[in-house]
């Protein structure tokens, strides 16, 4: 079986497509940049609430991080909310825990509404813990939730996590079960449909070149032409561009790498994931990895840090499969089929953002968390964007730093040094 360095998703859905280009419209209520997630959330939203609404991407609907990734619906944010409670309070640290998982019940709602055939499930997720050292870290968070958020996490002991995932490597687990599972791509093209059946304009292969301010709003220049909108938001996450500089050098565009595996027999999938969990370990340069609906083992991680071109998909792919199999020696003789990357966004202090800059709405920095947290921020920012209480969001109320020293003009020349970092933190924790 030869490996194809394409994305397994998009063999399962029909992808929304540039073939016939409809004409830029000259004028609209609000202009969204970016068709993943959070712009295709926003622009249902508004579109639902009567705005004329561009939804402009760069390649196709959905090209990205979107349909790239594990599809893992994820409650938290990247940061553990103990770290959170201690930058900024345990109010504000309330309310965005309780976000992420209102993020879950929006997903599942508006699959559920729109009829989008995506998987959506309530498996769970499981974090596992490769010293005795994430164990105990482990312990302690699932106090803390319960004490401050009265929110259960289950842990696992060593001596019982072969209940939870077949393989010997790991010293124990936790298992929130209000995290889900979807197919993205299935995903994001059911949003693309149901933004488009709400009134949003969808134009892809439209990249941004420039947003210039006037008097009334903004005119817009892209690829296939220009046009005027009242208010723009930016939802372009990793892929943000040199076209609004004071966003992108506040993003680090960062690469993750994922290898599907040809079928596996239902006894052995059952053995590997037998409640079909969401799982990612406890490392820095983590691996995540879950089953896919027809039962392929899809794992993914931090294999490079570059965002993804060919030759680091290439050696990403080996990387990736010498992990799976030292996760699960029972894959050693089962073949790879599918490799691919895409690129995350990840803020310097990786946390969420939303809000306005220069008059430019934005939302970025989902850092991982983006099926859930990316859907449930579009929908709200455009909210608050028709209801003026953009100042008021949540995730607009603590500081979106840029690069210490400001040594970041967009260019990630520092990922590498990033990635040995991250490497020397898991040798000694």
């Amino acid at each position: 079986m030869t490996l194809q360095e394409k994305i397994f998703w998009h063999d399962t859905v029909e992808m929304p497509s540039d073939i016939v280009l409809k004409d830029l419209p000259q004028k609209v209520d609000l202009a969204v940049i970016g068709g993943g997630f959070p712009g295709l959330a926003a622009a249902y939203q508004l579109a639902k609430r009567g705005a004329s609404v561009a939804v402009m991407e760069a390649e196709t609907i959905g090209w990205g991080a979107s349909s790239r990734n594990g599809g893992m619906v994820l409650t938290g944010l990247r940061l553990d909310a103990a770290t959170v409670e201690k930058k900024y309070g345990g109010e504000l640290t309330r309310q965005l825990f309780d976000d992420s998982l209102a993020a879950i019940n929006t997903v599942e709602q508006l699959v559920s509404k729109e009829q989008i055939n995506c998987g959506f499930k309530r498996t769970g997720h499981l974090l596992v813990a490769n010293k005795p050292a994430h164990y105990q870290a482990m312990k302690a968070e699932a106090e803390w939730f319960k004490g401050h958020f009265n929110h259960d996490l289950q842990l696992i002991s060593k001596d019982d996590l072969n209940s939870e995932i077949g393989s010997d490597v790991y010293h124990g687990g936790m298992v929130d079960k209000l995290s889900a599972g979807v197919n993205p791509a299935q995903y994001v093209a059911g949003l693309a449909k149901a933004a488009e059946r709400a009134g949003a304009g969808l134009y892809p292969r439209a990249r941004l070149l420039s947003i210039e301010k006037t008097s009334s709003g903004f005119k817009l220049k892209t690829q296939r032409g220009e046009l005027v909108a009242d208010r723009v938001l930016v939802t372009t996450g990793g892929y943000t561009s040199a076209a609004t500089p004071q966003l992108q050098r506040r993003i680090m565009p960062i690469g993750s790498y994922i290898i599907a595996t040809e079928p596996l027999p239902e006894n052995l999938g059952y053995e590997l994931i037998p409640h079909q969990r969401m799982v990612f370990d406890y490392r820095h340069f983590l691996n995540y990895y879950r089953l896919s609906a027809d039962n392929r083992m899809i794992f993914g991680g931090r294999a490079a840090f570059f965002p993804e071109t060919d030759s680091t998909i290439r050696s990403s792919a080996d990387i990736l499969r010498k992990e799976m199999i030292y996760v699960f020696p029972q894959l050693k003789e089962v073949e790879v089929e599918y490799a691919w990357g895409g690129t995350l966004d990840f803020a310097f202090d990786q946390m969420p953002h939303a809000g306005v800059f220069e008059g430019i709405h934005y939302t970025l920095g989902f850092a991982g968390h983006g099926v859930a947290l990316g859907t449930q921020m579009g929908m709200r920012l455009a909210d608050a964007i028709l209801d003026g209480k953009v100042n008021e969001f949540p995730y607009n109320a603590y500081d979106f730093p840029t690069a210490p020293l400001g040594l970041y003009n967009g260019k990630p020349w520092f990922l590498p040094l990033i990635g040995l970092w991250h490497r020397i933190l898991d040798w000694i924790y």
